[in-house]
């Protein structure tokens, strides 16, 4: 199965191929035409509908590939189907307008995202965008779902993407950093943020595993491929409290370590406290914020307080512990404020 996109099909194109007259056509026709596919077909189509119930279906096969014609490079429909379903990436290229600077920040979740949204809103007074610049387009519906943030400084963007944990932090950069070759654009810097977990240096030898399928090379920064900078981000500053049960490193602890050099933490004790006599149990770190997100007055949901707390905290306090947790360097190299 190959699927062929962009402007210059007829140069991939035979008298066997199908140039599917995707416009008018309703769900239950191309479920129809879907169902009809032996999977050895080559299709010219420009509806991400179509793509998407093709790669849905074909996409086991690693020897089924998309094509964009402009470049005549391939993505397998397993990287397509990824790209579509974890980034609304526009498969079809054809990109327009100009280049700026940007920086893309892979997360492992939506608090993470939120988190670090505060954080460069507040450190680096990027505010939040309307426009991309072509090289952003890729991303089809950017702003109409929840989970992608796309930051503005300047003629500075920055876009902060949720992953689905550690591996689909992983998952994403090797499939971006593939897209990027495939519809040839190009990103200048992209983060990492990776939980510790376990161990750190399996936290950095998952990312150096996936960066190890392309040509990269070892920069003062992390590592680039081409011009693009990649930097890992690897999260964990563990926290010790006597009510609060800290197993292993998460975006979890970045807010515990704020609360307490906030005063959040002193005002929730009292509840901690009761809850630890009454169960016998320490509170989970993410338990804990709950909890501070009540006393707080925040009535939002947990993205929004770790956004919200870190806009309103003071810039030592945020400095300190991004500093102590040694991602203060990255950021600032992400935000195109590097000394």
């Amino acid at each position: 199965m190959e699927i062929i996109t962009g402007e210059r099909f007829e140069a991939f194109a035979d008298e066997l191929t199908i140039l599917f007259p995707e416009y008018g056509k309703s769900r239950e026709e191309l479920l129809e035409f879907i169902n009809r596919l032996r999977g050895d077909e080559r299709i010219v189509t420009s509806s991400l509908e179509l793509i998407d119930l093709i790669t849905g279906r074909f996409r086991k096969n690693i020897e089924n590939v998309l094509r964009y014609s402009d470049t005549g490079r391939t993505l397998t429909l397993k990287e397509t189907y990824e790209l579509r379903k974890y980034l609304d990436f526009d498969v079809r290229g054809g990109f327009s307008g100009e280049d700026a600077p940007v920086s893309v920040l892979f997360v492992e979740g939506k608090t993470d995202a939120k988190f670090f949204k505060g954080v460069f809103k507040k450190l680096f007074e990027f505010k939040e965008s309307r426009n991309a610049p072509r090289n952003l387009k890729f991303i089809e519906r950017v702003f109409e779902r929840d989970n992608f943030d796309l930051m503005r400084r300047g003629d500075v963007y920055l876009a902060i993407i949720p992953s689905e944990g550690n591996s689909g932090v992983i998952r994403n950069l090797g499939n971006f950093l593939r897209a990027m070759e495939t519809f040839n654009f190009q990103v200048h810097r992209i983060g990492t943020a990776v939980d510790i977990d376990e161990d750190r240096e399996a936290a950095l030898a998952s990312i150096l595993g996936k960066l190890s399928e392309f040509r990269t090379v070892k920069s003062g920064r992390g590592y680039r491929l081409n011009g693009t900078e990649i930097v890992p981000l690897i999260i964990g500053l563990p926290f010790e409290d006597e009510l609060v049960e800290w197993k292993k490193p998460t975006v979890e602890d970045l807010m515990l370590h704020m609360i307490e050099r906030e005063g959040l933490l002193d005002r929730i004790r009292p509840a901690l406290e009761a809850l630890y006599r009454s169960t016998g149990k320490k509170l989970k770190p993410k338990e804990t914020m709950y909890l501070a997100l009540a006393v707080y007055g925040h009535w939002g949901n947990l993205e929004g307080f770790y956004e919200l707390f870190v806009m309103r905290s003071r810039f030592r306090n945020l400095k300190a512990v991004l500093r102590e947790a040694g991602l203060m360097e990255g950021l600032s190299f992400l935000a195109f404020q590097e000394r």
